[in-house]
């Protein structure tokens, strides 16, 4: 039976909404497993997982973050900022606990979460995140793709630099690798889906995002109580995966799934496992 979503607007004071996904419908779910969106997508959940979230008995909560698809900008967020986002949505959808997975900048919203909410959050899976800017003993830019380099240093810039950085920005494909493009034109072809939408609706999720990436998250990974998870992929050209191997080294909690051959979509192809890993 396919997994039903159901989509619904969350409006907070102050006159911002959020834009959610649920997949609890009726079933019974053993957890709630919140999912944090890479850069640029819209929030929905990862349907290439829902196969295994059914027979884990996962329920997907998901929400696309402030300046993106249905949800209202919120300028000058942090990574950080997350945490209460999260919270708000899972207050509403009456979850107490839950587990976190976030894939490339979403792996960063996901451990800033489990820094912040220590009481709640009862595990985390990083795939192919990013360290925080500025980490100490990491040469965060080494390793990176040219392209994903210049956008990153034009939000270094200030917000109206990277504005004007995108506006004349294109695709770069060299950004990731063969093993990457396979995985884009076979199950992973989702992320066009959940792309398309982000692109379409303007640049500013895009760009909150990456100013958000290189200024302080308002928050220290390291402080995360739960266990950690970091799938990446050796060969990664977007987020190098010396970031995994920096946060494994000083997560107290963390495990390191580092695998030679992948790069920053093809790691996805060990997500099933990385959920077995939450689940249990």
């Amino acid at each position: 039976m396919a997994t039903e979503v159901t989509e619904s607007d969350l409006d907070l004071p102050g006159g911002r909404r959020l834009h959610v996904y649920d997949t609890g419908g009726a079933g019974t779910h053993r957890l709630a497993v919140v999912w944090h969106h890479g850069t640029p997508n819209i929030g929905a959940p990862p349907a290439p997982l829902f196969a295994a979230a059914e027979r884990l008995g996962v329920r997907w909560v998901s929400y696309d973050r402030p300046g993106y698809g249905g949800s209202t900008p919120s300028p000058g967020r942090t990574v950080g900022s997350a945490a209460a986002d999260v919270t708000l949505v899972a207050d509403a959808l009456g979850l107490g606990r839950f587990a976190l997975m976030g894939h490339s900048g979403g792996g960063a919203h996901a451990l800033a979460c489990a820094a912040l909410l220590p009481e709640r959050v009862l595990g985390t899976v990083s795939v192919a995140g990013p360290a925080p800017f500025g980490a100490e003993g990491l040469d965060w830019f080494a390793g990176m793709n040219e392209s994903g380099r210049a956008s990153l240093t034009a939000a270094l810039a200030g917000r109206e630099e990277k504005a004007r950085h995108e506006a004349r920005a294109t695709y770069d494909p060299d950004m990731f690798t063969a093993a990457d493009h396979a995985a884009l034109a076979g199950e992973w072809s989702w992320f066009q889906e959940v792309v398309g939408p982000a692109v379409e609706g303007g640049p500013d999720g895009l760009i909150d995002d990456d100013l958000a990436h290189v200024a302080p998250w308002g928050c220290d990974p390291r402080s995360a109580e739960g266990p950690v998870l970091l799938l990446h992929g050796g060969r990664d050209r977007v987020v190098p995966s010396s970031h995994a191997r920096w946060l494994a080294s000083r997560c107290p909690r963390s495990e390191l799934a580092l695998h030679a051959a992948d790069g920053h979509l093809s790691v996805l192809r060990h997500a099933v496992a990385a959920l077995e890993w939450l689940a249990g």
